[in-house]
């Protein structure tokens, strides 16, 4: 085949959909941005999504391209061999047959994934986890999910819903966590849990909430409220990171999201406290990803270009 090759690749969120056509070689070649719209309805968000994806597939002919297949990936519970959105709370996705409707449109073969599993298949192959084999990606913002990659596939489960690693419980008289259970990882760790925290023991107006990146500027100039929050914060990310490599055994954790843009803030006292709880398991390398907000459309476009059999972009990028 030609080297005109491209997949078109959409991240949805439940704000924006980044967009972009990519080389198999994992090269990006165009980028687009659109808002989800998500107050629309369902329905209207699957409409934007099949007129995005359809007008990338025309650009790329139109620019002496051929759009090979599509890569889709959208928050929530993904059933990926039967392509079907199954729940999105951002999205209001419930049971959404999103990849044969996109076939049906562009006529195009298609994938659809799980938003921070291909985030982690980008990471693993062509991000901070590359070369490495066996890696756990870890997204942290408003809640906390992870990806585990081996040799550059990520599993999904059983039942479509594995990397849940937010829902470790970790402080069991802790708060009370999104799902219903107290004590979960992401009720003390998430951006989220950290900027409420620190506004319960601050006695602050939910009005204007303070957010992580706040609480960890204040942590690191010295303010004792904020350190006590932020250190709370870490030692639990610790224990479910422990716990992580306790049950995958992995070369690198590769941590996302938006509480990784803290940089070493995050990292060095993360990596202190996850070396004080390693025994006889090995310490996994931890590093921020490298990525950004690419790493949704990366993934999602490797997605698509495994489903087709194209797999040479880990070796050419």
């Amino acid at each position: 085949m030609s080297d005109d090759r491209v997949v078109v690749a959409l991240d949805v969120g439940g704000t924006g959909m980044k967009c972009a056509l990519v080389r198999p070689d994992g090269v990006v070649v165009r980028t687009e941005r659109h808002p989800t719209g998500a107050a629309r309805g369902p329905a209207a968000v699957v409409g934007t999504i099949l007129d995005v994806a359809g007008g990338l597939a025309d650009k790329a002919r139109a620019d002496g391209l051929t759009p090979i297949a599509v890569g889709i990936a959208v928050p929530g519970v993904v059933d990926e061999a039967r392509g079907v959105a199954v729940w999105s709370a951002n999205v209001g996705f419930r049971d959404v047959p999103l990849r044969d409707l996109t076939v049906k449109r562009l006529g195009l073969p298609t994938a659809l994934g799980h938003d921070v599993r291909v985030g982690g298949l980008a990471e693993a192959r062509l991000g901070a986890g590359r070369g490495t084999g066996h890696v756990l990606f870890v997204a942290i913002g408003t809640g906390i999910a992870a990806a585990h990659v081996v040799d550059g596939t990520a599993a999904v489960g059983a039942h479509g819903a594995a990397g849940e690693i937010g829902h470790i419980l970790v402080r069991p008289d802790g708060p009370r966590c999104g799902c219903g259970r107290p004590g979960c990882l992401e009720a003390v760790s998430s951006a989220a849990a950290i900027g409420r925290r620190y506004a319960e023991l601050a006695g602050e107006t939910p009005d204007a909430p303070v957010t992580a990146a706040e609480v960890a500027e204040r942590a690191a100039a010295g303010e004792p409220l904020a350190g006590q929050v932020w250190q709370e914060a870490v030692e639990a990310l610790a224990d479910g990171l422990a716990t992580g490599q306790a049950l995958f055994d992995v070369a690198t954790i590769v941590l996302g999201g938006g509480l990784a843009q803290a940089g070493d803030r995050l990292l060095t006292p993360l990596r202190a406290a996850l070396h004080e709880r390693m025994t006889f398991h090995r310490e996994p390398q931890l590093v921020a990803a490298a990525l950004g907000d690419e790493a949704g459309c990366l993934g999602a476009a490797l997605l698509a270009l495994d489903a087709v059999g194209v797999r040479d972009h880990q070796e050419k990028r």
